[in-house]
């Protein structure tokens, strides 16, 4: 934890990770607490420092 009490997130491991879709890279939103797959038009959200990595939890990108 860091001194304001939020979790940390190791970056390398958020790159180690691919889209449970499209198996693509996914791209880490530090500001949004996101990883974001363009490929599938996905950003799945990062919740007390853990990746939630479910379709039905993951938000629609914006065209």
């Amino acid at each position: 934890m860091t001194t304001d009490d939020k979790p940390t997130t190791d970056r390398h491991a958020l790159e180690a990770l691919v889209c449970p879709l499209t198996l693509t890279r996914l791209k880490y939103d530090a500001e949004a607490q996101e990883l974001v797959s363009e490929a599938a038009g996905l950003a799945f959200p990062i919740r007390d420092g853990i990746p939630i990595m479910l379709v039905d939890e993951a938000r629609k990108l914006e065209p």
